[in-house]
């Protein structure tokens, strides 16, 4: 609770401060009122339902809306507050220069906060509260359909042209629209890829997040099958259990959810996929992570039986495992596929110029394919979403990779 005291005190000086680009504009009282009954009642909400996460059963939607408004308004108040910070490092030192230079004069002079420059920062503060508005409101279900196409010199030639659909990042918990993720499993059946791969997250933190959602997922369809992997949230880690049994038989109930819906998940197992007379190799690793996340992958188990030479597409939830273990393991893994990320559901990506996000600090394969040494991976930026209930600008995605008989690129 002191804590929070000490945050509403904080949050409440510099909010005011802030409020100063809005008085120099207008004298309007009204709108002063509607600006600090907004403020009132997000921040207020924010607190009310955060203040203890401990005693949570679950990340909740009030939770996530919670701070969705908050962050809403979080971000043109930080906008306002550095532009007003910014003009008074200008004026303080000028007042002061002028009243030792001019003296008793200058006593009541202060240079007065120009109107122009707080118009230009409330116009630029409204940029991101209309884009975080417009995250929450459509961009969670904005579904964008990413298709590479990649080349290897020693991909048997039966595949040739062999198409991998990969989803990641489900986070049933936090889905509100039963509708819009309807539409996102057809657009997924629409790419008749031969196979579906899910690279882990199912759920927030319980099995019973997916009840709603069995009959939906359950209508996907792939020639070679399904296959599945387990995410950092799907060991229920992240609340608090009654007993260590009621945790575990909540992780063996997703565990037959997936196999319900029809996922074969693999935990550090591996499966052949044949075509032709030939057959590349499917790798499942548990979640391996650095930062404090589970490392319950075991990659030396999982490619039990598997040859050095064969064709090999590893799942492996977060990236982290790829830059760490996977590169310099003595196997040469051709294509792994990862999430996790989410690209933090935030960013700028513009194809060709540019591709940015905050998760670039924490990640440094964050969001898309990567190349290095002739070994690929693709971290998909999720299909859900998990505590700010939107998107902006890094839209949730479904991967089409085509893999074709060519020249590898080193």
């Amino acid at each position: 609770m002191f804590r929070w005291i000490v945050f509403l005190i904080v949050f409440g000086v510099l909010d005011w401060y802030a409020f100063q680009a809005l008085k120099t504009v207008t004298k309007n009282n009204w709108l002063y009122a509607i600006y600090w009954m907004l403020t009132f009642l997000v921040v207020g909400n924010f607190v009310y339902n955060c203040y203890d996460f401990s005693r949570r059963d679950g990340f909740t939607h009030a939770n996530s809306y919670a701070v969705g408004f908050f962050i809403a308004i979080l971000v043109p108040k930080l906008i306002l507050l550095l532009t007003v910070f910014a003009e008074d490092v200008f004026r303080v030192p000028m007042a002061l220069y002028r009243y030792f230079t001019i003296g008793e004069v200058a006593n009541n002079y202060f240079p007065a906060r120009r109107a122009f420059i707080s118009k230009i920062a409330l116009g630029l503060a409204a940029i991101p509260l209309a884009s975080v508005l417009y995250g929450i409101y459509k961009g969670r279900y904005n579904y964008k359909v990413l298709k590479y196409t990649l080349e290897f010199d020693d991909l048997p030639k039966a595949f040739d042209g062999y198409k991998i659909t990969q989803i990641s990042d489900i986070h049933s918990g936090s889905f509100d629209d039963k509708e819009k993720v309807a539409y996102a499993v057809n657009l997924i059946n629409e790419q008749k890829s031969d196979v579906i791969l899910f690279t882990g997250d199912m759920v927030n933190n319980k099995a019973e997040e997916m009840h709603d959602y069995m009959d939906v997922f359950g209508k996907l369809q792939a020639k070679d099958g399904l296959f599945s992997i387990l995410g950092n949230h799907d060991y229920g880690d992240y609340v608090s259990w009654e007993s260590d049994e009621a945790k575990h038989k909540n992780l063996e109930n997703l565990k037959h959810i997936q196999k319900k819906i029809g996922f074969d998940l693999l935990l550090n197992e591996n499966r052949y996929i044949e075509k032709g007379g030939e057959k590349i190799a499917l790798i499942g690793v548990e979640n391996w992570g650095t930062g404090g996340f589970k490392k319950a992958g075991d990659l030396k188990k999982a490619v039990q039986g598997i040859s050095e030479n064969d064709f090999k597409i590893l799942m492996s939830h977060d990236p982290t495992h790829w830059e760490n273990e996977v590169l310099k393991d003595q196997y040469h893994y051709h294509l792994t596929l990862s999430g996790h990320t989410h690209g933090m559901q935030f960013g700028i990506e513009i194809p060709g110029w540019i591709k940015w996000s905050p998760s670039k600090w924490r990640y440094k394969y964050w969001a898309g394919l990567y190349n290095v040494a002739g070994e690929y991976i693709n971290v998909n930026r999720g299909f859900g979403y998990l505590a700010f209930p939107g998107r902006v600008g890094i839209w949730p995605e479904i991967t089409v990779i085509e893999l074709k008989k060519g020249k590898k690129v080193a």
